[in-house]
């Protein structure tokens, strides 16, 4: 999964499909005229949308606005949507198509479908939980302040206490329209409450704020201080005023959002799908229009998504035979979940070596890499375990991209909060998928490329997105991996696993299944450990429609590729087809397909 502060800046959303786009990439253009003017005034709207955003500007890795959060009022959204929509109108004006090549008409249009979008979603923001089992701005906000904000002065320190004050502000904002939304009939699930209860209150547990051992942000800040080359006697100041700063007006911000969530969440019981909610149905039409960026119903979700696992389980058999195991497909499920030689230690040496094996694993993709791809991305790539005090609620592997500076590396995390969760066979899938030549091949070359608008670097379909991730896991049995046989059913884990949630995210929303329906669908149909199982039905309960995106995205890009090689016959090739999928940013599934069908008929 791709996990990231969404851009939502008027210029990164989710659009449909524009004209037929030609090959051609944007370093191949002419240096000047109608195209680079058209850049120069998309990447000056898309900073101008950005400076109203300052957490966006640190994700950027720009230290502007630096000691400042975000604006969480419903204003503030409105304010946002309105800039959003001169700053489109203004460029729309300006630039006619006939001007442009196919990749700046693509830009113009991509940017008048983004504001449609934008002004879509924005009638369904109530909609949106502002608490998740994901988490909320209380697990964010520590997140952004520990991995982005750095310190490399006095000013820096400065700035980053200044955010520890805001954050008062902020949870006041975000309390005072959570409670507004509760009011209207739009509370989150019940299953949301007490995992952010323990993170919020986590956050503000042991050192500076009572006795005990210290909270993450107290020894960030005080790591990130005294690292920098100061009189000890300004250290000490500095420090101080954190300190302050925690235990005043930090502290004090989180226990409002606190007493908010656990006012809000009493004798709540009910985890229905989005169909309990004014316009329900709608809203979750439009949340599947924004991931897939395609017209596919509910209905056919759910259909392929059966047939797809119906497939896959044929294909799990065949591996279960070859294997020899005597027994059903249900019972093999069980002997991996349970054998130990397919469990890590649930020990510090046993997070360390999935670790490991994970950064193994993706060092030898991009050891062939260029047998397969003509342009690898440049940023560095690193695997973490997820912080233990946002494990209750972080996801189980996602990656975050790289800062556009290259400060910052891609990082590929895994929730390790239990071992005896985590299968030995499903690793190496889980690695292609995040790492390489899954999302990190895809986000951070974006970021690379040449010529490329600032908006669409940031772009984010969802189809795209993670469709190709779940491609490239199919891709590293092409490449030659998944050696071993349980390795091996463990890329058809992973797959299964995708081809389930088409089933059951439709299934919650619009057939009204209960929690513990989806629970029993999932577990019948994989070996995916039960913690698991139950940590992703609740994902999507909360986040509706975004689990359908990954085989949705698959399908197409194997359909695509299947398409071309066709037609092509002898001319197809892999490295080829690979850079016209990753070669402009991410694209809506409707531009891929042009793109690839104007490659294939060359």
């Amino acid at each position: 999964m791709f996990d990231r502060r969404s851009v939502l800046l008027g210029l990164a959303v989710s659009a449909v499909a524009p004209a037929a786009l030609a090959r051609t990439a944007f370093q191949d253009q002419p240096a000047g005229g109608p195209d680079a003017a058209l850049v120069e005034a998309l990447d000056a709207a898309f900073m101008e949308a950005a400076r109203t955003s300052p957490e966006t500007l640190t994700g950027l890795g720009l230290k502007e606005r630096y000691g400042e959060l975000d604006d969480y009022t419903a204003q503030g959204a409105a304010d946002s949507l309105a800039l959003a929509e001169r700053q489109t109108a203004n460029i729309l004006a300006r630039f006619g198509e006939a001007d442009l090549s196919e990749q700046g008409q693509l830009s113009l249009r991509l940017l008048a479908d983004g504001l449609a979008q934008q002004q879509r979603l924005f009638q369904y923001r109530r909609h949106q939980y502002l608490i998740t089992k994901a988490g909320s701005v209380m697990s964010s906000l520590p997140v952004m302040l520990m991995n982005q904000h750095s310190v490399a002065d006095v000013s820096d320190a400065r700035a980053y206490i200044s955010r520890l004050t805001a954050a008062e502000r902020v949870m006041r904002e975000v309390t005072a329209e959570f409670r507004a939304r509760a009011e209207a009939g739009f509370a989150p699930p019940a299953l949301t409450y007490q995992p952010n209860l323990t993170t919020g209150r986590a956050i503000i547990s042991g050192a500076p704020f009572e006795e005990g051992a210290e909270s993450p942000l107290w020894t960030d800040i005080q790591a990130k201080v005294n690292a920098l080359e100061i009189p000890d006697g300004e250290k000490v100041e500095l420090i101080g005023d954190a300190r302050a700063a925690l235990t005043g007006p930090f502290k004090a911000g989180y226990e409002v959002f606190l007493a908010a969530i656990a006012e809000v969440g009493e004798g709540r019981t009910a985890n229905d799908g989005v169909w309990a909610l004014p316009d329900g149905a709608a809203y979750y039409e439009a949340m599947l229009g924004f991931y897939n960026s395609t017209d596919d119903t509910a209905d056919w979700i759910h259909e392929t998504g059966l047939a797809e696992v119906a497939r896959l389980r044929g294909e799990m058999e065949v591996i279960k035979t070859q294997v020899g195991f005597d027994g059903d497909l249900q019972a093999f499920f069980e002997h991996l979940r349970t054998d130990p030689q397919f469990q890590y230690p649930n020990t510090p040496e046993g997070k360390e070596a999935y670790l490991e094996d994970s950064r193994r694993y993706i060092a030898q993709a991009m050891d062939i890499a260029p047998q397969w791809f003509h342009t690898l991305p440049q940023a560095p790539l690193e695997v973490r375990a997820v912080e233990t005090w946002r494990e209750q609620t972080a996801s189980t592997a996602f990656y975050n991209q790289p800062s556009q500076d290259g400060t910052r590396p891609g990082i590929y995390y895994v929730n390790l909060a239990d071992m005896t969760q985590v299968s030995k066979p499903s690793a190496e899938g889980i690695a292609y998928h995040e790492g390489a030549p899954g999302h990190h091949f895809q986000i951070a070359r974006a970021m690379e490329q040449p010529g490329l608008p600032m908006f669409r670097k940031y772009g984010f379909y969802g189809a795209y997105a993670e469709g190709w991730g779940l491609y490239a896991e199919k891709l590293g049995k092409e490449m030659g991996f998944y050696q071993d046989a349980y390795s091996d059913f463990g890329r058809l884990t992973m797959e299964i696993w995708r081809a389930i949630r088409m089933v059951v995210d439709t299934g919650i929303h619009t057939r009204r299944w209960t929690r513990e329906q989806a629970v029993q669908y999932f577990a019948e149909n994989s070996m995916v450990a039960p913690l698991t199982i139950d940590r992703e039905i609740d994902r999507y309960i909360c986040s509706p429609g975004q689990a359908t995106s990954y085989k949705v995205g698959m399908l197409k890009i194997l359909a695509l590729r299947a398409a071309a090689r066709e037609r092509m016959g002898d001319r197809f090739d892999i490295k080829d087809f690979h850079e016209v999928v990753l070669g402009v940013g991410a694209v809506p599934l409707g531009v891929l397909q042009e793109r690839v069908e104007a490659w294939a008929a060359e």
